[in-house]
């Protein structure tokens, strides 16, 4: 009977419970700051590091996995028999991806073993994915079956967020179709969404609930006619923000699962504190 393997980035962010349970493979991102390197939600955590971040001088970058930590993922992996699928964050928002495709290469033949897929998103979303893929091979579904799955579940998978301000996606270069806000009115709420692996401006709210209201409405917009909703909010030293959002979701969407999570220190590297968003998957 072959053995499957389920490998991703900490960028997901899956809570621990899940990463458990299904027994996910988690390659830690790098954060470097204050020239100290960081193994993202090992070395770091979110409660830490926006907690620095209050009081930093100098800002945090980020770095993706280095192809020889793929091998060194990806191998152990193989010479226990099993068969990986790794789901990665959009390749058109990091290096990721390709770290991954180099790792694999140098497994040589061994690298047969690894199936690599884009997800063309990060956060719960790709955690969303991942959970998917997982579940369909303890389900008995194929590798090729898992892996097309996989490859199509982008597609039924989103992320609507706001932000308190561009500074920190302009900064970091993910800022994408946000771009054209920069300079605008000031205090208005940018809402962004994941689309095509890319980071879209879709419109600018005036207040922070009137902000939260429109993700709420938006996801509704997309989830809607759809089965077996599972909605994730997420959050960047915003909990409260986050739990009140994803009740009234709960209560509006009465979707089939539910997860409370944060971004990863690695994200909010990229959209800074105060943020705030809905991830969902239908089937």
């Amino acid at each position: 009977m072959n053995k499957f393997a389920i490998v991703t980035d900490s960028t997901a962010y899956i809570p621990a419970e899940y990463v458990r349970k299904h027994n996910i493979t988690v390659a830690p991102q790098v954060l470097i700051w204050d020239n100290q390197t960081f193994r993202d939600g090992i070395d770091i955590g979110s409660d830490e590091f926006f907690s620095r971040l209050k009081t930093a001088k100098v800002m945090p970058s980020t770095s993706q996995v280095s192809p020889t930590s793929m091998q060194s993922i990806f191998q152990p992996l193989v010479d226990q028999g099993f068969e990986v699928v790794g789901i990665f964050i959009s390749s058109k928002l990091s290096g990721t991806l390709q770290s991954a495709i180099q790792g694999k290469e140098l497994m040589g033949s061994a690298g047969d073993k690894v199936s690599l897929v884009d997800s063309q998103s990060t956060a719960m979303a790709l955690g969303f994915q991942v959970l998917a893929a997982a579940r369909s091979l303890e389900a008995g579904a194929s590798l090729k079956e898992t892996v097309a799955l996989a490859e199509k579940a982008h597609s039924r998978t989103g992320i609507f967020f706001a932000v308190d301000t561009l500074e920190f996606l302009h900064r970091g270069g993910r800022i994408g179709g946000a771009q054209r806000f920069i300079g605008s009115v000031l205090n208005l709420k940018p809402i962004l969404e994941l689309r095509n692996g890319l980071v879209d401006g879709i419109e600018r709210i005036r207040t922070k609930n009137k902000a939260h209201d429109r993700i709420l409405e938006l996801v509704a917009e997309k989830t809607k006619g759809k089965s077996n909703i599972r909605i994730a909010s997420l959050h960047a030293n915003a909990q409260e923000d986050a739990k009140a959002l994803l009740a009234r979701a709960v209560k509006e969407l009465n979707p089939v699962e539910t997860i409370f999570t944060e971004v990863s220190p690695v994200v909010g590297t990229h959209t800074g504190p105060g943020t705030v968003g809905l991830a969902f998957m239908f089937d």
